[in-house]
């Protein structure tokens, strides 16, 4: 069943650092939610963020501190992600309500493991 979750590959960049990973599409989750060791990877330093976000569920017992990345999906343009880069370091990066449903459409079409997306439409 994990096999079939809806992962979606894409790049994250900052300040000259990019990095090939992927996504979990979770609409459940109200956050987008970076792990400790992808933010390493992109050059941040956690003393050097000092805007706290509180996670819930599984989550909750992690510090988890806001930052901003450039993401690229596919060929779309380039858009800013905002993340809670959490602690926890036995997570999946997980993409949420805020923001990246804000920036893309997607439709999942479960029964086939199958999803499409697209960038926004307007403004």
């Amino acid at each position: 069943m994990v096999d079939r979750m809806p992962y979606l590959p894409l790049t994250l960049s900052l300040d000259g650092q990019s990095l090939n990973t992927e996504g979990l599409l979770d609409t459940g989750a109200s956050v987008n939610v970076l792990p400790y060791e992808l933010g390493i990877q992109l050059g941040l330093i956690w003393e050097n963020e000092t805007l706290s976000v509180v996670l819930a569920g599984n989550l909750a017992r992690f510090e988890a501190r806001a930052v901003v990345v450039d993401a690229q999906v596919s060929l779309f343009p380039r858009v800013n992600l905002a993340f809670a880069w959490t602690r926890a370091t036995d997570v999946p990066l997980i993409l949420g309500q805020a923001n990246f449903f804000f920036e893309f459409e997607v439709c999942f079409f479960r029964a086939h493991s199958e999803f499409e997306i697209r960038p926004k439409q307007g403004g």
